[in-house]
């Protein structure tokens, strides 16, 4: 008698969030509500919750690299998402493996900047990003502060489409096939009020063409992990077959749902968590 297969399987390279919103949590949250088996290397331990980063204590490079090789050694690994990296070190280890063709369909996530505002990385991880991760990247999903550390720019110039798409181009030049640059940040999106943005834009670029991508605008104080959860959706859809413009487009929708679903909710202090897997919606 013969069994399933299983269900396609994918890898989050990312750190761990103690208040469950982001990070490796929101991964596996979004990864399993798509059918997804999600595998993990831990590259941090953070000690966060809704309002603040407390503490990031790095796990060595060394046993990130030895997680990925266990994993990697007996799963049929299809998609690989990237989260926090935490160092230039850990970007090595990760590049090294992406450059041997042993990370599929690899979607790098650039967490470089907590929502909080703090630093998450050094200028020597920046460049190892730029010149040992990107090259090997099928997907990278920068919002707009990363998209700019990346191209070397002035973070908040890009307000608009346009802008956003030559951003991704200067990202794109480091050598990743696909960017999404996502304006979440963009100027009165996160802002209430009358004047407050309506819609979301983000602009994926694939040699050289730019396509803007519109939706709805979900109000609420609800959004942490967002980039996490799009990111994670985009490498389960992958693993399940889709293409790149399909996985983002159904990932993008997978968000919406979401953040819809986590609006009216009241949970910490700050920026409190998505609903990735429908629990307000209508059954």
């Amino acid at each position: 008698m013969t069994g399933r297969a299983g269900p396609p399987v994918a890898l989050t390279i990312a750190g761990s969030d103690s208040g469950a919103g982001a990070g490796i949590q929101a991964d596996l949250k979004a990864m399993s509500a798509l059918g997804v088996l999600a595998t993990t290397a831990v590259t941090a331990v953070t000690a966060q919750n809704t309002a603040e980063v407390v503490a990031v204590h790095p796990v060595p490079a060394e046993l990130v690299d030895a997680q990925i090789a266990a994993v990697l050694a007996d799963l049929p690994v299809a998609a690989t998402k990237t989260g926090l990296l935490v160092s230039a070190a850990t970007i090595d280890v990760v590049g090294r493996r992406a450059a041997a063709g042993q990370l599929p369909s690899l979607v790098v996530d650039p967490v470089m900047v907590a929502s909080t505002g703090r630093t998450l990385l050094d200028e020597e991880g920046l460049e190892a990003y730029r010149r040992r991760l990107l090259p090997h990247a099928l997907l990278v999903t920068p919002n707009l502060v990363e998209a700019a550390l990346l191209a070397g720019t002035e973070p908040g110039r890009a307000a608009d489409p346009e802008a956003m798409a030559e951003l991704g181009r200067r990202v794109a030049d480091l050598g990743p096939a696909w960017v999404l640059v996502k304006g979440g940040h963009l100027p009165g999106v996160h802002e209430g009020g009358r004047h407050a943005a309506r819609r979301v834009v983000d602009v994926l670029v694939h040699e050289g063409r730019a396509d803007v991508l519109e939706a709805d605008l979900v109000v609420t104080v609800n959004n942490h992990g967002t980039g996490c959860t799009l990111s994670a959706a985009t490498a389960a859809l992958l693993a399940s077959g889709d293409d790149v413009p399909t996985a983002v487009t159904g990932a993008r929708r997978f968000v919406h749902r979401a953040l819809a679903g986590a609006a009216g909710w009241h949970l910490g202090r700050g920026h409190g968590p998505l609903d990735p897997f429908g629990w307000s919606h209508p059954r």
